[in-house]
């Protein structure tokens, strides 16, 4: 047996990569926003009695008149609602009106009652029809189910 020289195949030299420099990056800088806050004061603010204030007005002759003017206090509760003394503490709860709890309980009780007659109605239905669903998918498999095949031995 005679050796065979293998069959030469062009090749193609390429020539080395050139030399790039690694650049240099700086530190990234980020300028964080800043701000001053501003105080707003409402319009109604008073300093209290007996402190004078930076720029304070003079009071009103009827605010001097009448002490129970300067001293009002705004109302956390609506007109209508109802206030219950709760029982051994003084911690006064608002009511709502006779109106809003009826409409409150009446909405309640509806969706309540709907809930509960849609979940019996559907159990209902599911006990009817899956004897039916199943017979019928039953009979839609047996369609589908080709003949047997005769076994190969």
């Amino acid at each position: 047996m005679e050796w065979v020289e293998p069959p030469k195949l062009p090749s193609l030299f390429l020539p080395n990569a050139p030399n790039l420099p690694i650049p240099i990056l700086e530190v990234p800088t980020a300028d964080v926003p800043s701000y001053r806050p501003l105080v707003v004061p409402p319009s109604t603010l008073r300093p209290p009695p007996g402190v004078e204030g930076i720029n304070s007005d003079p009071a009103p002759e009827a605010d001097k008149e009448n002490p129970k003017a300067q001293q009002v206090t705004p109302s956390v509760t609506p007109p209508e609602a109802q206030i219950l003394q709760v029982p051994f503490t003084d911690i006064e709860v608002p009511m709502p009106t006779t109106t809003i709890m009826t409409t409150a309980a009446t909405t309640a009780f509806i969706s309540v009652g709907a809930t509960l007659a849609a979940t019996s109605l559907f159990k209902y239905l599911v006990m009817i029809m899956k004897p039916i669903f199943k017979q019928a998918w039953n009979k839609l498999q047996k369609k589908k189910t080709p003949t047997e095949r005769p076994k190969i031995s």
